[in-house]
């Protein structure tokens, strides 16, 4: 008798599942990333190490990564970022002060992010903590209202404030750069699904890390499979990624194991993706009828024409100011803000 292998799942078994993102057991937390590097390429696909420099340009913004001798560091690395991006969201939203340095016990970031806690998961962590700190980047993309024209690590430095006697580590203190700070002081991040720590492939959670940018809590959102390539960073040929990307779509069309958005591939190589319901989509008001959201690309503009005001208190002031639905309403809400900040300066 023939017998037929057992096909494997896409999405990693929930090891430990857990009702609540903890947070020095004081209070829940959601899963969150910095949108500055949701948008950009900035971690490694690969598994093995990447030693290539890395440089992508989109109209007057540039980000260049360069690896240490351990490599760049990759998309499972950027766990440890969501982690502390997550503690550090949840005192700023209950009061507390906040500073870039995160102390943490290893043992709960490897629970919360699905990880394994053996001596393989804590030998892992250590070396995500080296390519984090090693991986250099260079980039002019603006957080919190300031450019960045300097090259700096993501994080400052990683310390074992306490090991066992086996060597294990029991407690984390991480230095998040300045470039990740300014992110959660100025609230630029997104919350992600809890199963983004499921997601086996590192190419599955790049795209949703774009998705969850882009459509956020839109109904659907398509971008080429050309643009989609350079937004993940991928090294594949165009024929390898379009094959890998097809696997992803049928499988999520199979399990629907994509988080928040269903992800189709459509005639003239579109990628389309459309919101589950789980990002709930906003009822729309007289306001926003013709214009509808804007994309995260125009907030990050409008934060470089407007340095240092909240743009989404510039974008009511637009909406009440606006008469009729703007052909362009990216462009003409930039132009907004741009005239504003030359008619009263910095806040």
């Amino acid at each position: 008798m023939t017998v037929v292998p057992k096909e494997r799942p896409p999405l990693l078994p929930e090891r430990r599942p857990i009702p609540d993102f903890f947070v020095c057991d004081l209070m829940d937390a959601a899963p969150k990333g910095d949108m500055a590097s949701m948008e950009h390429p900035i971690f490694s696909l690969s598994t093995k190490p990447d030693h290539r420099i890395r440089r992508y340009e989109h109209g007057s913004t540039f980000v260049e990564i360069k690896p240490s001798a351990d490599g760049l560091a990759t998309v499972h690395d950027r766990d440890v970022l969501i982690y502390c991006i997550s503690q550090l969201m949840a005192a700023l939203n209950s009061g507390q002060p906040v500073s870039p340095v995160v102390r943490f016990k290893a043992y709960d970031l490897l629970k919360v992010t699905n990880r394994m806690t053996n001596g393989q998961g804590y030998d892992a962590l250590k070396a995500a903590f080296e390519r984090l700190s090693g991986t250099r980047i260079s980039t002019n993309i603006t957080t919190g209202g300031e450019e960045v024209f300097e090259t700096f690590g993501l994080i400052e430095r990683a310390k074992i404030v306490r090991e066992t006697r086996d060597g294990r580590m029991q407690e984390i203190e991480v230095k998040l750069s300045d470039w990740v700070f300014n992110a959660i002081r100025h609230h630029e991040v997104l919350t992600l699904h809890r199963d983004y720590f499921r997601l086996r492939k590192p190419l599955e959670r790049r795209i949703y890390e774009i998705a969850r940018k882009h459509c956020g809590k839109k109904g659907e959102w398509r971008i080429s499979l050309e643009l989609l390539q350079k937004k993940c960073g991928s090294a594949s040929t165009e024929k390898e990624f379009r094959r890998l990307v097809s696997k992803i779509v049928e499988e999520d069309l199979r399990f629907q194991h994509m988080p928040d958005y269903s992800v189709t591939l459509e005639s003239g190589d579109m990628v389309v993706f459309r919101n589950r319901g789980s990002v709930p989509v906003p009822a729309e008001d007289p306001k926003t009828v013709g214009v509808g959201a804007l994309n995260p690309e125009t907030y990050n503009d409008a934060r470089i024409v407007a340095p240092g005001w909240d743009v989404y208190h510039l974008e009511r002031e637009w909406r009440d100011w606006i008469t009729e639905p703007p052909r362009d309403p990216a462009a003409a809400f930039i132009g907004f803000c741009r005239k504003w900040y030359e008619r009263r300066g910095a806040p």
